[in-house]
């Protein structure tokens, strides 16, 4: 696989994305989480699995940029430290409002943009499984990987002058694919797929090895699973 430029000059390939990661305040974040983790962790996971997911997503060779959409002043600044755009959530109208502001955004300062919605919530994200996806989603105007579970969406894409049109929350997958989006269909990309909600979420990602900041935020769960750093 031929990496793009993050210029998009690259003889021939697609322009390389704008990633827009939304994040909402860190006290509202993971709820279901705090049953495994408690409050105190579940605040601070929510912040590490962003940083995670951002340094990840800027280390692809796909990605030109990532704008971080968002209210919360700590995730901000943190997340801005790592070299992403801070968007203020102006339409405070959810998730997909917030997608929509973010990839609007992005592309009143790069007309013609390709934007890809992504969950900040992909601890053990590999740059190169993210470039996978990449790659296989500039085929098509519009497309999307399920998560994990083959219920939800981790990921949405649109070419250069298409919308975005999100969907994201519950039965996502049915919505995306009901939109005519592509679904990309492969095995080779577990950690793109692999968003943390619960518990048993966050064991899946401790098992594929996570990001630093979120090995070193998480607690002992109950079964013992052991907290590993994922590989660059």
């Amino acid at each position: 696989m031929t990496p793009m430029r993050r210029d998009g000059a690259d003889g021939g390939a697609a322009a390389a994305w704008s990633l827009v990661i939304p994040l909402k305040p860190l006290v509202r974040a993971k709820s279901r989480l705090s049953p495994a983790t408690g409050e105190e962790f579940r605040t601070r996971l929510a912040l590490a699995f962003a940083l995670d997911t951002v340094a990840a997503a800027l280390a692809c060779a796909y990605v030109r940029d990532v704008a971080v959409v968002t209210d919360d002043r700590l995730a901000g600044e943190r997340l801005a430290e790592l070299g992403a755009h801070i968007v203020p959530d102006t339409p405070a109208r959810g998730l997909n409002a917030a997608l929509t502001h973010g990839a609007s955004t992005v592309r009143a300062r790069r007309p013609g943009a390709a934007v890809a919605a992504l969950n900040a919530d992909l601890p053990a994200l590999r740059p190169a499984e993210l470039g996978l996806v990449l790659h296989s989603a500039a085929e098509f105007p519009r497309a999307f990987l399920a998560d994990a579970a083959y219920i939800g969406t981790t990921l949405l894409t649109a070419t250069s002058g298409v919308e975005l049109d999100p969907a994201f929350g519950g039965p996502s997958r049915a919505r995306h694919l009901a939109s005519g989006a592509r679904e990309i269909r492969s095995a080779e990309v577990p950690s793109v797929r692999r968003d943390v909600d619960t518990g048993a979420d966050l064991r899946a990602a401790l098992a594929l090895g996570v990001g630093p900041h979120t090995a070193r935020q998480a607690p002992p769960l109950e079964d013992g699973a052991a907290v590993e750093a994922g590989a660059p």
